[in-house]
């Protein structure tokens, strides 16, 4: 008797969030549309890059590249091993990030002396420090928020990069809101499971290529431009499901996803270049880095893939037990929200131009 009271509970919950005015659900929709768009973009991490000077080997050229949260540079310092003297030279504003300029001195080997940063553990900043002695050794070491300091190693170590570039890619993916809305709007476009798995594949591989090409130097494309269309492929994809939804016909994204997913997959690997060149590469370790930050996006777009999958199997288990239907029209709750978020970041964008 208990069970079958809770389930009629259950039933009778459903039941009312059946009836939820349209008004209602449209009040919900705007409250996240306004609250997406200050999430089109990662928290990008701060960068500190201690050069060693080859002559004096005492001296030191040092930059510090803090991202801007909005508006504003979080207050978060370099901390350097004590006796380390310290004296700004310039700083630079851009559009996303507050650049300080930075000479140092220090008569002790930097190996196996700490360095942190100050205030860290108060932000959602991660920092990748990049330091190059006059040896041509390398070191390079990721701060975050709960581990602000570390000790700069005595050796250089491969496997720390490559962990290093690795996290920093799964990072990049899942804080990347609109590339996670692009892949949304492939498994919403998907018909199968084994069309998903070639227009996954077919869009690792693309941006694998582009990622890699302008990594290396080999093609630039101007960031401001990529970051406006990859906007736009995805008010493109929304509006494809939408037509595909009221039966306009098979369009060519419908019956070859895989092949939308490649070509716009080629646009969104310069975007990850763009993201990546920001952060930079251990000069000795390119090759490694680039393939581990490449690993790792692909790790955290599985994960995304197999959340959103987990999901759509709990809502099947949960509408079969209980058997109740939702209004006709809430399927185009997702390409509208997904269409509007999408083109007011291509409206910023642009604007930003």
């Amino acid at each position: 008797m208990v069970t079958n009271y809770k389930k009629s509970r259950i039933i009778f919950t459903f039941t009312k969030l059946q009836k939820l005015s349209k008004c209602r659900c449209i009040i919900l929709l705007w409250f996240s549309l306004f609250s997406l768009p200050s999430m089109a973009h990662e928290i990008r991490p701060a960068y500190l890059e201690i050069n060693q000077n080859e002559d004096t080997l005492t001296e030191y050229q040092i930059t510090w590249k803090i991202p801007l949260v909005g508006n504003k540079a979080p207050k978060i310092t370099p901390k350097f091993p004590e006796g380390f003297t310290l004296t700004q030279t310039s700083d630079n504003f851009l559009s996303d990030a507050y650049i300080r300029y930075y000479t140092g001195t220090y008569k002790q080997s930097l190996n196996g002396q700490k360095i942190g940063i100050e205030g860290l553990e108060l932000t959602l900043v991660d920092v990748l420090v990049q330091i190059n002695l006059a040896n041509n050794t390398s070191y390079t070491l990721l701060l975050q928020p709960d581990h602000p300091q570390e000790i700069i190693p005595i050796e250089p170590s491969v496997w720390e990069v490559a962990k290093l570039y690795l996290i920093l890619g799964i990072e990049h993916i899942l804080w990347g809101i609109d590339h996670l809305l692009f892949v949304l709007c492939l498994l919403l476009l998907v018909q199968s499971f084994a069309a998903l798995i070639k227009t996954v594949t077919a869009f690792t591989i693309a941006h694998s290529i582009t990622l890699a090409l302008a990594s290396m130097n080999l093609v630039h494309i101007p960031q401001a431009p990529v970051e406006a269309v990859i906007a736009l492929s995805i008010v493109f994809l929304a509006r494809e499901y939408v037509f595909f939804r009221q039966g306009k016909g098979d369009s060519l994204t419908v019956q070859y996803p895989w092949l939308v997913a490649f070509v716009f997959g080629l646009l969104h690997g310069f975007g990850f270049a763009g993201a990546l060149s920001e952060i930079g590469f251990p000069q000795q370790n390119i090759p490694l880095a680039l393939l581990t930050f490449n690993v790792g996006v692909e790790i955290g777009q599985l994960l995304f893939i197999a959340v959103c999958i987990a999901v759509l199997a709990f809502w099947r288990k949960v509408n079969f037990n209980f058997s109740f239907s939702l209004p006709k029209w809430t399927w185009k709750i997702a390409p509208y929200v997904i269409g509007t978020v999408a083109a007011f970041w291509l409206i910023e964008r642009v604007m930003g131009f």
